[in-house]
């Protein structure tokens, strides 16, 4: 079992950056891959980053590569998602989603995914 809390959203102007945060609970969130999804009114919930366990692969989002960079701190239970040069199309809710892995692959399908923060919020202006 593992609870996820996102922090770090808010409000930013084109061309600006934002760090938010996953914080998780228990002391085995090693064992776990992550993602970052993010879901802007009326569309379907979509991966933009994941990390695996073990070798930390990385995966992003054609929309968001070069810009955004997924990160993970085990040993302080939180994954950060460094968001560089923002657009206004990137304003969403993000979500942090966990899922208990003992392989090093990533997991890339939303319904592989069996633990899920409430989302933060994120409003990039023109």
């Amino acid at each position: 079992q593992v609870q996820l809390v996102e922090s770090g959203g808010g409000l930013v102007e084109a061309g600006g950056s934002l760090r938010l945060s996953c914080a998780a609970s228990g002391r085995t969130f090693r064992s776990y891959a992550v993602g970052w999804f993010r879901q802007a009114p009326g569309k379907e919930r979509e991966l933009i980053a994941a990390v695996s366990t073990i070798a930390w692969s990385t995966n992003y989002a054609d929309s968001v590569k070069g810009r955004f960079t997924i990160s993970r701190d085990n040993a302080r239970n939180t994954v950060y998602l460094q968001m560089d040069s923002l657009k206004p199309e990137d304003t969403a809710t993000y979500y942090c989603a966990a899922r208990l892995s003992t392989s090093p692959a990533l997991v890339t399908m939303r319904g592989e995914y069996n633990y899920w923060g409430q989302g933060t919020q994120v409003t990039v202006s023109s």
